[in-house]
């Protein structure tokens, strides 16, 4: 049987598989994003509330994250807690004390009185002083401006490195003029001790301080002008992983004595 001749077309709509505009997969990296980015933000104020033991941590970890300066000792900056210092790499850390100190605003007026040398103990920093006072207020422990601002470059460094640090004092031949029995001997420990204070104010660990001693006048950097100012100094001496045995001549000789 025929189809009548005025019957409507017949229409096919095909769909294709799939979802509307609506249910696509946009807004699922915007939302990643947003999440991602709201972490950061409460890992940065985390870190803002956090001591100072923690952001350095954290920083360390970020400069160092293999810890390969830890282990080779060749990244002398930023690379984190505990980095050995050894005879290979001691003019490594000359090096970068030196260049700290230059970046000092006044370092120009106190380079003449500040000594950095390698030497079979370690590496010594020493302060000498002028006639006025440079590092520390003539006839006084109490450290001047700059002597302050040095010391605690020096810690901000040297906090970084596990070497033990031994701190000294010295005077001039200049007896001390004290009626309560104040003597060149207490100075010197003094300076000595007052500079520990600064290194640990600036981070350096109480255990890190293997000794703080006061040498009075027995020691002159220039015996032969023993009342000059440079024979008043202050050092820190960085010592050696492994420090040296005491040579077995002098041993044997210092035995055969007390006998």
């Amino acid at each position: 049987m025929s189809s009548p001749a005025n019957a409507p077309p017949i229409i096919i709509i095909k769909r294709k598989g799939g979802h509307g505009g609506h249910h696509g997969g946009a807004w699922k990296v915007a939302y990643a994003d947003f999440v991602t980015a709201m972490m950061a933000l409460f890992i940065v104020l985390w870190l803002l509330s956090s001591d100072e033991k923690v952001k350095k941590a954290v920083g360390g970890y970020f400069q160092d994250p293999t810890g390969s300066g830890k282990m080779t000792g060749s990244t002398m900056v930023g690379a984190g807690e505990g980095i050995m210092v050894d005879r290979d790499n001691m003019d490594k850390l000359k090096e970068r004390l030196e260049q700290a100190m230059k970046e000092l605003p006044k370092f120009d007026q106190m380079k003449n009185n500040v000594q950095v040398t390698v030497t079979p103990e370690g590496l010594r920093v020493e302060l000498s002083e002028n006639e006025g006072g440079m590092f520390f207020e003539s006839g006084n422990a109490k450290p001047t401006a700059q002597g302050t601002e040095l010391i605690r470059m020096l810690g901000e460094q040297l906090k970084v490195m596990p070497n033990k640090l031994l701190i000294e004092g010295y005077t001039d031949a200049k007896p001390y003029a004290s009626e309560a029995g104040y003597t060149n001997w207490e100075l010197s420990a003094d300076r000595a001790n007052r500079a520990r204070r600064i290194l640990q104010e600036a981070g350096v660990d109480g255990e890190q301080v293997a000794q703080v001693r006061g040498f009075a006048d027995h020691r002159l950097k220039d015996p032969h002008n023993p009342h000059d100012p440079l024979n008043r100094r202050v050092s820190v001496l960085v010592q050696y992983r492994e420090v040296p045995a005491a040579p077995v001549q002098a041993e044997a000789k210092g035995a055969a004595k007390g006998h």
